[in-house]
């Protein structure tokens, strides 16, 4: 190619100028400037196969929330989002990922790639080294992991988004809002795939205009979409029933057969449509039903497996349908625990010769429970949780520490495990005016099971969080506790707030862990009053701080 004279660079750079500035929308932009992996080599952005995109581009809504089932585009979509605000805005972006670690992936495996891809981004980005800011001329692209108070802090930016946004705390998410208090146009994306209802991007999607994609059925004509299960025919009664192949999608209306190769066609028709009008926030969700790419028979294989597989069970409706999701058992209900009140109301003193501990959580309120432990008759094991029934003498709150010792001396509570969190050197100074039998609990790593990690020269254990919260809330299903015929509704709430929840680690590896949506400081001062019947008893294994584990 025969080398350009300057007037004829200058040409080319207005030409591309008065270009660019023709193009006024995200999707166009995306279209001419983006460029996609494909068989054949890179291929320009297209919306064939994602076509409720296209409308997401364009939103100028200040907040728009995607409630996902994974692979479905989303995160290309902020990505391209990204990349037009700061080309043809010149606005700084902040794009924030739950961990630090994470954003490193971001960097390598989606930006760099799309740098590579298109001549426009590389022109556009002049300095890229730095995996956590990306400087494009006055504008910058920064990446964040959540953990990080300090690195969300003094960023000045005008948009923002939230990848996977189940995996962050939320309130690192307020704080990340506020980098955009001072400017006049901006605008936020929250992602993610949901765990359980009323948490993360949930609750979010909860409050907002709740859009779902509808298409126009090629059979009957009426606007629909595809839900699980009435759109789902499934041929195999197995995962590994070779008929299983033959799954197809219906029309829910009329039950019209639609072809998994025709879908791109059929999706054109389709639009977002809002569940609450007239909603300040913009929310989008969608399910993997709506894949071009995924064959239904293949969803319909994790379903199957889902139906025997508490962990699969999870992801199918978490990770497929995009859909919030408890499976059977995992959370206590209100049923449970009203089957475990009493004949009698809460106990102003302990009675004579009784074991009692009591559990503290510390919050804007600092909740306890305080129990009473009693050997059953017969029992065939040595696990002291095991072998005692607990009886619920008395459950509040107070606001001060001090207020707790009275309630030491008043119960002659045996032992005591408090929150380590928030306020340390308060607990500290508690633990200190009853030397021996109160604790500071940290839910930690590295100790497994139920047992409990002694801190050495300080009033300090640490213990696995799953293990005993499914060990303290288990007696409600056990009926090994009792509670109070007074007991507080408030108690009741937060006994039923913990939802425990089925994941893989990077490994494939599957594990459990808890989740709230709502206040549960009852639910952790009732494990912590647990934690202390085996400290107090002297019937814990112990592991050695310092040693590995």
């Amino acid at each position: 190619m025969p080398k350009l004279t300057l007037p004829q660079m200058l040409a080319q750079r207005i030409s591309e100028g008065l270009h660019r500035g023709s193009i006024r929308s995200c999707s166009r932009w995306a279209e001419e400037y983006r460029m996609m992996v494909s068989p054949t080599g890179p291929q320009p952005w297209s919306f064939q196969q994602f076509p409720w995109l296209e409308e997401m581009h364009n939103s100028e809504n200040e907040l728009n929330i995607g409630q996902k089932a994974a692979q479905v585009g989303f995160t290309e979509m902020c990505l391209n989002r990204c990349f037009y605000v700061i080309d043809a805005k010149g606005t700084s972006v902040l794009y924030v990922l739950p961990t630090e670690g994470d954003s490193s992936d971001f960097s390598s495996s989606r930006f760099d790639p799309a740098l590579e891809m298109s001549p426009h981004l590389q022109k556009l980005f002049s300095d890229v080294k730095n995996i956590s800011h990306k400087r494009a001329g006055g504008s910058s692209l920064f990446v964040r992991g959540s953990k990080s108070k300090s690195k969300l802090k003094s960023l000045p930016v005008g948009q923002m988004f939230f990848d996977e946004v189940d995996e962050m705390d939320e309130a690192n998410i307020t704080l990340a809002f506020e980098r955009m208090s001072g400017q006049i146009k901006r605008q936020a994306w929250m992602i993610s795939t949901p765990t359980i209802e009323g948490k993360g991007i949930n609750k979010f999607f909860q409050n907002s205009s709740q859009n779902h994609y509808f298409f126009k059925c090629p059979h009957c004509s009426k606007m629909t979409e595809l839900t699980f299960p009435e759109c789902m025919v499934i041929t195999g009664e197995s995962a590994n029933d070779p008929q299983l192949v033959n799954t197809y999608l219906v029309c829910k209306e009329c039950q019209g057969r639609l072809e998994h190769s025709q879908k791109q066609e059929i999706f054109k028709t389709g639009q977002w449509v809002p569940s609450i009008q007239e909603s300040l926030t913009q929310g989008y969700h969608i399910n993997q039903l709506y894949s071009c790419r995924l064959d239904p028979w293949k969803i319909a294989q994790l379903y199957l497996t889902s139906l025997t597989n508490a962990t699969d069970e999870q992801e199918f409706f978490n990770s497929k349908m995009g859909l919030p999701h408890a499976v059977k058992g995992a959370q206590l209900t209100e049923t449970e625990i009203d089957e475990c009140i009493g004949g009698y109301t809460s106990h102003q003193f302990s009675p004579p010769n009784s074991f009692v501990t009591m559990g503290v959580d510390v919050g804007t309120w600092i909740h306890y429970e305080i129990d009473q432990f009693t050997f059953k008759k017969q029992a065939t094991t040595q696990d002291i949780n095991l072998l005692t029934e607990c009886r619920v003498l008395m459950e509040g709150k107070v606001k001060n520490f001090e207020e707790l010792d009275e309630l030491m001396t008043r119960y002659q509570v045996i032992h005591c495990v408090i929150d380590n969190q928030p306020d340390t050197r308060k607990a500290l100074e508690f633990a200190g005016r009853f030397e021996g039998i109160v604790h500071l609990c940290i839910y930690g790593n590295g100790t497994r099971g139920k047992n409990i990690t002694v801190h050495p020269n300080e009033p300090k254990v640490t213990v696995d969080r799953t293990n005993w919260l499914d060990v303290s809330l288990s007696r409600f299903r056990q009926g090994t506790i009792k509670l109070p015929v007074n007991t507080s509704p408030e108690y009741k709430s937060h006994m039923t707030a913990p939802v425990r929840v089925y994941k893989r680690d990077n490994n494939g590896n599957a594990y459990g862990c808890y989740e709230n949506t709502k206040n549960d400081h009852f639910a952790h001062a009732r494990n912590y009053a647990e934690i202390a019947l085996q400290l107090g008893a002297g019937a814990y294994s112990s592991v050695d701080i310092d040693s590995p584990v």
